[in-house]
């Protein structure tokens, strides 16, 4: 038989020296009498045993998968900020003078070239050049363990993407003169400076800390709560100015994107498809009535943002909902506008001693002067500090946490609130696959709220990608696929999630 018929199964002989030298080597044989095949689904989600990096528990997010965000980020959105990268870096080297650096960036920007090709014609994912940062082990043992023979368009979107990044840090890490050059720089400061309305929107509000000494307990309590629950929108939605998505936007329409008014937050509360909002306020509450506790913030953009994270941060501290804050960044740049030590120390200092915006009032600029100097004594008494960990820069998801860097998990687990920001640490939390919308959270996050020791940890994201979990039933999301495509890259809705976790008990690792 020259073909093969839908009913029919190979067999193949075994290779004798028998006296039939002209038999077949294969045999056909016709099922058409057996019943047809069934269309059998899969268990969803897989059995722990069963996820690795290229196994999410739900399907997998992959850039070929044309009805899905990924496609368009990686077939698009990632050769364009790419692109943007070269250019930045194109733009410094006509600055420079001595021919030692100029001849350094030169070779930066032609690894740079080659990272567009290897995007661009989706090459297979090579080991990550021993650079001398502390993940490359992290990096290349995933890569070896996991995606041997992938490329960039059917590995895992979330693996593929973060591979691009740490690919790009590579191109200047291997230099001589540019190892700690940040390509998007000038980026994040911009979203800052082009943030005047909403910058002083709050600095007016919170340069001098807030006293309600002539109120009763229920009073200043109830108002206490209020503000909590707008700062907690606040810093949801300051969210919205992610770079890496927003790269032709106009400044009217980011502004409209930073609106921080009363009546503005209340109209988007409705956006809040999985809303935790109270649970969250009780367990903040609950930190006081025990004299305050730590919390954590898992960091996501500079600029605006992290400006937001602060004025929320500052709150928690001045009502002694907190005691400490630690913020956790990234050790180099990432994702286009991750913060990093560099941005955290910019927005303090330019607070302080810049001049970003010219067309503010004296009271204006006073009041964020103000506002940084108290940030910058939190941070010199040890109430704010800041930390940037290895593992926050790799391609394993949060639920290799507790395995790939457990003195990581430890830390965290002693943390009495873990508030993880934005689209990318929600996606690393519930491993970015495509999980039923009405998954429970702490169903969706694993090892993060099921192992022993997990600490409270919360989820502040507006949805900018495929996977959405928390929301009370899959209609939720059946109804908007149909009345408004696109919602779930559109930045319009968001979650507050949050997961119990173990807190308290002991930590146990394999």
């Amino acid at each position: 038989m020259s073909s093969r018929t839908p009913n029919s199964v190979y067999l193949t002989k075994p290779n004798t020296t028998s006296a039939v030298q002209n038999a077949p080597s294969k045999v056909t044989l016709h099922l058409g009498h057996l019943p047809s095949k069934k269309d059998i689904k899969g268990p969803w989600p897989r059995t722990p045993t069963r996820v690795d990096p290229n196994n999410p528990p739900w399907p997998a997010y992959r850039g070929y998968h044309e009805y899905s965000f990924a496609h368009a980020t990686m077939g698009v959105r990632l050769p364009t900020i790419l692109g943007k990268a070269i250019d930045d870096a194109t733009r410094t080297l006509n600055g420079q003078s001595a021919e030692e650096k100029i001849v350094d960036l030169v070779q930066c920007i032609e690894r740079m070239d080659v990272l567009m090709q290897d995007l661009s014609g989706n090459q297979k994912l090579r080991p990550i050049v021993d650079d001398g940062e502390a993940d490359v082990a992290l990096w290349n043992k995933e890569i070896a363990k996991y995606f041997q023979g992938k490329d960039f368009m059917n590995a895992p979107w979330l693996f593929a993407e973060a591979y691009k990044y740490r690919r790009l840090r590579e191109a200047f890490t291997v230099s001589k003169y540019w190892g700690d050059y940040d390509v998007f720089y000038r980026q994040k400061c911009d979203t800052f400076s082009r943030s005047s309305d909403a910058v002083f929107e709050l600095s007016m509000r919170f340069a001098v800390p807030f006293i309600q000494s002539d109120k009763s307990p229920e009073t200043k309590l109830d108002t206490e709560r209020l503000m909590f629950l707008e700062l907690t929108q606040v810093c949801l939605w300051g969210n919205s100015t992610d770079l890496s998505l927003l790269i032709n936007m106009t400044e009217d329409q980011i502004k409209s994107l930073q609106s921080t008014g009363g009546d503005h937050l209340a109209a988007t509360e409705k956006n809040i498809l999985g809303n935790h909002l109270n649970q969250l306020w009780d367990t903040v509450k609950e930190l006081r009535d025990k004299t305050g506790g730590r919390i954590d913030f898992v960091l996501d953009n500079a600029g605006f943002e992290l400006y937001c994270d602060c004025v929320y941060a500052d709150f928690l501290i001045q009502s002694g909902l907190a005691k400490q804050i630690r913020f956790h960044g990234k050790r180099y740049p990432w994702f286009v506008s991750d913060v990093t030590k560099k941005d955290w120390e910019w927005l303090f200092n330019s607070m302080v001693y810049g001049h970003l915006f010219p067309k503010a009032t004296e009271q204006e600029r006073e009041s964020l002067r103000r506002l940084g100097l108290r940030w910058k004594q939190y941070a010199h008494e040890g109430k704010w500090v800041y930390e940037q960990h290895p593992f926050w820069c790799t391609g394993y998801t949060f639920w290799e946490l507790h395995t790939e860097a457990p003195d990581l998990f430890l830390h965290l687990s002693r943390s009495d609130l873990v508030i993880f920001k934005g689209d990318l640490n929600h996606r690393k939390l519930t491993y970015d696959c495509a999980a039923p919308a009405s998954t429970p959270f702490d169903i969706a996050i694993g090892p993060m709220a099921s192992a022993a020791g997990a600490p409270k940890v919360c989820s502040l994201r507006t949805i900018k990608s495929d996977v959405v979990v928390g929301l009370e039933s899959d209609e939720i999301a059946e109804r908007l696929d149909k009345e408004e495509p696109g919602w779930k890259i559109s930045g319009k809705y968001a979650v507050v999630l949050l997961s119990e976790g173990r807190p308290g008990e002991k930590v146990r690792f394999a």
